[in-house]
């Protein structure tokens, strides 16, 4: 087992950060330890008595097992006990009133939770609440935000985590900062914090699609947030093998190309089956990028297939790569296609398979974003991502990228990205590029000061040419967005 003494010391700025403050965020890039990090000040805030019972709010996969797989790895932690609050209601309600010091519930059960703890006249079970990935509550009209805004007020500590603080724009912090303080920094009302930081953009009648961030508004926000946010960027703390980016050009034929413009152009695709027709243009975003995979959804759910470009140019990837591959897909005919053309695949959800790949013994492994983004510690399996179809979410991009670029990893990573030429697939990548500039400017920010690099001055820097923020060391490779 790991010893106390075998913590990094960022990791041990992280324990201190979390004990002397009641309420806090870590924006820890993955890879850093933000797990073992927020153990280790529990284990220590219980000691002091400062803390008694913990409720931790984590994605699925990381509730079933990341807490308590570092649980087990440590041996300073071998004194915390910790339940999964998992499964049918029946079985987590037995789970919420079995004792420990620890109860992990997965965060889209967190309606539920709220609903079991508000009988009147019952004591409440907790005093410190953990959120892991906070990000996931940053859409503030959602069920589960709602019941958050709920429950926040009946701990004593509240601890945010995440890697991805601001994906899209700093219109992202303000629901993560209420949960964090009940809006004493950011405000209590978002309607508020947009008409204070931000100006409308792009819209349609009193409808707006856009909010700009004014001129002096991030430096403010900073400010705003700087006493209880502590970011740490991989890059400063972590040796890693640099992250080799390459996009593969997927070339379509002359016919494909035309059938492709026409479709973006008149939103209607003639298929055998009938006729397929984009009704705006989130819905022609989706049906583009489906038709770059190699199928499209009929208007019956039915799937018509497009062009076999991609699939062809992953087989000949496949044939030249010789080590075990992670492969994103997006969509279910996609994963469908996929098994069937290359049948010793497997996906994360069969049983044993995370062992087994950590192992060395599955070739390919296929996972949606979504359902590898949070807490899989992969990087012992393999080092190569393929990307079949991007996402246009940067943080399920650098939270997915990150299973096998982070601490642990001994080879170098690369991480291709299959793009059709002159598709919808170019779109994405620049748009992720852009994205990150916003969360990096965050980051950097609010930065710990770091042990190998000067401080930055208060002010971000400009971000236009930097790359994607992933758990790689410098000098980075950038990838060729």
């Amino acid at each position: 087992m790991l010893q106390r003494n075998q913590l990094h010391e960022y990791q041990e700025r992280a324990v201190e950060w979390i004990k002397t403050h009641k309420s806090c965020a870590l924006f820890l890039e993955m890879g850093l330890g933000k797990t073992v990090s927020t153990l280790t000040a529990i284990a220590e805030l219980k000691e002091a008595g400062a803390v008694s019972s913990v409720l931790v709010i984590a994605p699925k996969r990381v509730a079933e097992r990341t807490w308590t797989d570092e649980i087990e790895r440590w041996a300073h932690l071998a004194g915390l006990t910790a339940v999964k609050i998992l499964g049918t209601p029946a079985q987590r309600l037995k789970a919420l009133s079995t004792p420990a010091d620890i109860h992990i519930i997965n965060r889209d059960n967190v309606a539920w939770l709220d609903k079991v703890l508000s009988v009147p006249l019952k004591p409440f079970p907790f005093d410190t609440l953990v959120i892991d990935e906070l990000s996931s509550f940053k859409a503030y009209g959602t069920q589960r935000f709602k019941a958050m805004k709920h429950l926040r007020t009946r701990f004593n500590r509240i601890i945010g985590l995440t890697g991805t603080p601001s994906p899209n724009s700093l219109m992202d912090i303000w629901s993560q900062l209420y949960i964090l303080d009940g809006g004493e920094r950011l405000g209590e009302y978002i309607t508020k914090y947009r008409q204070t930081y931000f100006t409308p953009g792009r819209g349609r009648g009193h409808i707006v699609y856009e909010w700009i961030l004014k001129p002096w508004a991030s430096d403010a926000i900073y400010e705003r947030i700087g006493d209880i946010c502590m970011s740490m960027r991989a890059e400063d703390y972590l040796s890693l093998p640099p992250v080799n980016y390459v996009n593969v050009s997927v070339g379509l034929t002359d016919k494909e190309r035309k059938e492709y413009r026409d479709f973006k152009r008149d939103n209607v695709l003639p298929t055998a089956d009938g006729v397929i027709t984009a009704s705006n243009a989130g819905v022609l975003c989706g049906k583009l990028q489906q038709w770059t995979g190699g199928a499209i959804y009929t208007e019956e759910g039915a799937v018509a297939p497009t062009t076999p470009a991609k699939l062809e140019r992953l087989k000949e990837m496949l044939e030249e790569i010789h080590t075990p591959v992670i492969i994103a897909y997006h969509y279910k005919h996609e994963l469908a296609r996929l098994r069937a053309e290359f049948p010793q695949s497997k996906t994360i959800d069969e049983a044993g398979v995370f062992d087994a790949w950590n192992r060395g013994e599955v070739p390919i492994l296929l996972g949606h974003p979504a359902s590898i983004g949070h807490g899989l510690n992969l990087q012992r399996g393999g080092h190569t991502i393929i990307w079949y179809t991007p996402t246009w979410s940067l943080e399920l991009y650098e939270q997915f990228n990150a299973r096998l670029a982070r601490q642990g990893q001994t080879e170098r990573v690369t991480i291709y990205h299959l793009i059709a030429d002159g598709t919808i697939d170019q779109r994405v990548l620049s748009v992720l590029a852009r994205k990150s500039t916003i969360q990096d400017a965050l980051m950097d920010e609010l930065k710990a000061d770091s042990p190998t690099k000067p401080q930055r001055p208060s002010k971000p820097q400009p971000t236009a040419t930097r790359p994607l923020a992933v758990a790689i060391s410098s000098p980075r490779t950038p990838p060729p967005f």
